[in-house]
């Protein structure tokens, strides 16, 4: 998402908060998910963001609506700019969504672009073990090819055309997806949707940093920043510099 959103708005700062010390939320359970994302936000409003995005998939799933009713920010979460893709992008109303246990068992994107396109036909499958594929930088090769064989093999021979990565992991493993999933599956990118969403809300408010020569990247963790700073710039795309740790209030 990061990765995502700093492409889009190259001129905007950006706060990133991994709450690396208690991932993964895909495995835990909706109040204990709640909890987390609540804590998490309440670290980022002291840093005065202007618009809160929930990254997670599960946090997405189980907080969103919390955090909503609780804060005076925009808060935005992936699951539903990444479902309005899915639907534009499918011909045949066949998607397939792929994601942690926790965002498959909660129904959300199942919910989402049910209510979007009532005659598509939704797939879904967790995939627990690309994340730590991800986590490890094995995102080509034989392992992770055999691994995205196994979790879509079901998903294809359903027909599907489109394919919704709903976590944000995932990604990271694209080309290897892709090449499983044929070209005539189009993969979408919950971020990538997000980020379009981000910019939207933030140019409607009128906040939009468009001339900032120098924005200010800052990077918090709650768990080691020397372990954070070595896997980050996977996900986010860059040299993160200095990782901050910071603990829940």
């Amino acid at each position: 998402m990061f990765r995502r959103v700093a492409e889009r708005l190259p001129a905007e700062s950006i706060v990133y908060l991994g709450d690396t010390a208690r991932v993964p939320y895909g495995t835990k359970s909706a109040e204990t998910v709640v909890r987390y994302a609540r804590a998490c936000a309440q670290i980022l409003l002291e840093r005065e963001i202007k618009v809160l995005v929930v990254a997670c998939n599960t946090a997405t799933a189980y907080a969103l609506d919390v955090l909503r009713d609780e804060l005076a920010i925009p808060v935005l979460g992936v699951i539903e700019p990444g479902a309005r893709r899915a639907v534009t992008a499918t011909r045949n109303g066949r998607i397939g969504v792929v994601g942690t246990a926790g965002t498959i068992a909660s129904g959300a994107y199942q919910s989402v672009l049910s209510s979007l396109a009532p005659n598509v036909q939704v797939s879904c499958k967790p995939c627990p073990l690309f994340v730590p594929l991800a986590e490890e930088g094995w995102v080509s090769g034989p392992v992770p090819r055999q691994i995205a064989e196994a979790y879509l093999a079901e998903l294809l021979a359903q027909g599907i055309d489109t394919l919704l990565l709903g976590c944000t992991h995932y990604p990271l493993l694209r080309e290897v997806i892709q090449e499983v999933a044929g070209p005539s599956v189009a993969i979408v990118d919950s971020a990538e949707a997000t980020s379009v969403v981000v910019a939207d809300i933030l140019e409607g408010m009128g906040v939009c940093d468009a001339a900032q020569d120098s924005p200010q990247y800052r990077y918090l963790v709650t768990d080691s920043p020397t372990s954070f700073a070595r896997v980050g710039q996977h996900f986010l795309g860059r040299d993160v510099g200095t990782v901050e740790w910071v603990d829940f209030p």
